[in-house]
């Protein structure tokens, strides 16, 4: 593993431990961008939390992959194909997730928040879909 791969692990396992337990209560509670992926594990098959950034859409939710495609939440919602994410105290079970296009991604959020995203870089933006 080279130092840039060690560095990411070190930050992921950081956040995971700090940040996370703190936006996971602002994510239960009914305000806010933050929402709840609730996926089962790939291997062990426990139920995990996750919070995420979720802009809600007609048929479902426009996310930004932080820490991009690798971590582990995403790969156990594709195994998986789908997860439920609670938003606003409501589930939503998601059947489908589909890339999007950065521009796309970036013109789901708030005017604010897309300077944001642009000034990050983010180009990873996917559409977690629910059948209504």
């Amino acid at each position: 593993m080279n130092l840039k791969q060690q560095l990411r692990n070190t930050l992921l396992t950081v956040l995971k431990y700090t940040l996370n337990p703190l936006t996971s209560r602002v994510a239960h509670s009914s305000f806010g961008p933050f929402a709840i992926v609730q996926h089962v594990g790939r291997r062990s098959g426990k139920i995990y939390e996750t919070p995420i950034i979720a802009i809600p859409v007609e048929d479902g939710f426009v996310i930004e992959l932080s820490y991009g495609h690798g971590v582990d939440w995403h790969k156990n919602v594709l195994a998986a194909r789908g997860c439920t994410i609670v938003w606003h105290g409501r589930e939503y079970l998601i059947d489908k997730v589909e890339p999007l296009d950065t521009e796309i991604g970036i013109a789901a959020y708030p005017p604010s928040q897309r300077v944001i995203l642009r000034v990050l870089g983010r180009k990873d933006f996917e559409k977690m879909k629910f059948q209504p």
